[in-house]
């Protein structure tokens, strides 16, 4: 859990290290890399308290061979941590905590609260659209919107946008909280998610979310991921989703997955179009490269509203087929010249857009 924050660092080498501390009856494994921080607690038996950090590669692949059944017994001493195992014994050369960065503390008193696996499922359906592009440095991360008992979670490279919206408890945080949280730390979290056995924790199990001005803490189980913020202003996304569309489509999506790629092999290199044109019922998905050939798919949809067509990028466009749920996609077009929204049929909390490519 806490191993893969740890970064390699030349001119701060106990970077690389997890610290493991005792203390007031508690076992804590904690990593950094000074921009997030994650600290994990064991349930263990304690002879006495101390701390001592060695490095996290070694440490974890050495774990990872150990039997899973038998208990692990660690000891400091003369500079050395001391590992038994069963028949399993090692001596691995560390070095002292006092060096190691202080995790900053946020109070745990006001909070926000929802469903592990709501939040896992809204973080997927955005990150992909996170920029990558440092210039803008506000775009490089998730913007989370915190408004009553709603959490709108939103992602966006200028080229095209992903929302996700759950439901929250508000537990005494004051309302209307906005927080851009940074791509990496997304990253983490959704590792560590992914990674947690929901069916071995408490039924009622969820993860809490404590904010202060420039710093967020995700506590799940007995782990607290830390991070700093993004400090900036988002945009104000909201004016770039359609009002209206003058062709509303509804399609299979795995038929407009399959249609898209296989335009997508014929479509201009570095461009990466295909043009969808929408009429009577029927979409037809082309792409044409001088270099490669063209292709032409027509699917069957069901169409409402006037003929239309859209040359979007396919890369993208594949990303939010591949992240909206259930069977069937709406789309709605206004014009060639506006962004495509697209959504699921039935769940009304997802949303994405994708700017045309313009002629």
């Amino acid at each position: 859990m806490v191993g893969h924050v740890t970064t390699k660092n030349i001119n701060l080498s106990i970077l690389n290290n997890i610290l493991i501390k005792s203390e007031n009856g508690n076992i804590e494994l904690i990593s950094t890399n000074l921009e997030v921080g994650v600290t994990c607690q064991l349930r263990g038996k304690i002879e006495s308290d101390g701390q001592f950090t060695v490095d996290s590669k070694l440490i974890t692949e050495y774990v990872n061979l150990l039997n899973g059944n038998e208990k692990v017994k660690l000891e400091e001493k003369d500079g050395e941590l001391r590992l038994e195992c069963g028949r399993y014994k090692t001596k691995i050369k560390g070095e002292p905590a006092k060096e190691f960065p202080l995790i900053p503390v946020i109070p745990k008193d006001a909070y926000f609260s929802c469903q592990i696996d709501d939040l896992r499922r809204a973080l997927n359906g955005v990150i992909f659209a996170v920029s990558t592009n440092e210039n803008r440095v506000e775009l490089t991360g998730v913007l989370l919107s915190f408004l009553k008992d709603k959490l709108s979670l939103a992602a966006t490279d200028s080229y095209r946008l992903a929302e996700s919206e759950i439901s929250v408890i508000n537990k005494g945080k004051k309302d209307g909280v906005k927080v851009i949280v940074p791509a990496k730390t997304v990253q983490e979290l959704l590792r560590i998610l992914n990674s947690l056995d929901l069916s071995a924790l408490e039924s009622e199990a969820d993860i809490k979310i404590y904010i202060t001005e420039n710093q967020i803490l995700f506590t799940v189980d007995s782990i607290d991921l830390i991070s700093r913020l993004i400090n900036g202003h988002y945009p104000d996304y909201k004016q770039i989703i359609p009002a209206q569309s003058q062709t509303e489509i509804l399609v299979e999506r795995g038929e407009l997955t399959r249609a898209v790629k296989a335009s997508a092999l014929f479509s201009k290199t570095g461009i990466n179009d295909v043009t969808l044109k929408f009429s009577k019922n029927k979409i037809t998905v082309s792409a044409f490269s001088g270099a490669s050939g063209e292709s032409q798919v027509e699917i069957e949809a069901n169409i409402t509203g006037g003929d239309n067509e859209i040359t979007i990028n396919y890369r993208y466009l594949i990303d939010g087929l591949n992240n909206i749920s259930g069977d069937l996609v709406r789309m709605g077009i206004l014009n060639s010249n506006t962004p495509c929204l697209l959504k699921a049929e039935k769940d009304g909390n997802y949303l994405y857009i994708i700017m045309p490519i313009r002629q």
